[in-house]
């Protein structure tokens, strides 16, 4: 399930909500009861960084196109 990041405009408290995609924009009180929050938006990282990913080569590495058969 979906988790969703808030911040409290009364009290300051950041906090976070599992929930159904379904009801991402619902509204959500504060651990503290408070009403006035707003949903913060967040990255996503899924599967790792870029740094750690191999560079492609230069040559042609497989496939049609890529393996030279298409003239």
């Amino acid at each position: 399930m979906p988790r969703y990041e808030y911040r409290c405009r009364s009290c300051g408290e950041t906090f976070e909500v599992s929930r159904p995609m379904a009801e991402s924009s619902a509204p959500a009180s504060c651990p503290a009861g408070h009403e006035d929050t707003v949903k913060l938006l967040s990255a996503v990282a899924v599967g790792g960084s870029a740094a750690s990913a191999p560079a492609p080569s230069s040559g042609g590495g497989g496939g049609c196109c890529g393996g030279g058969c298409c003239g």
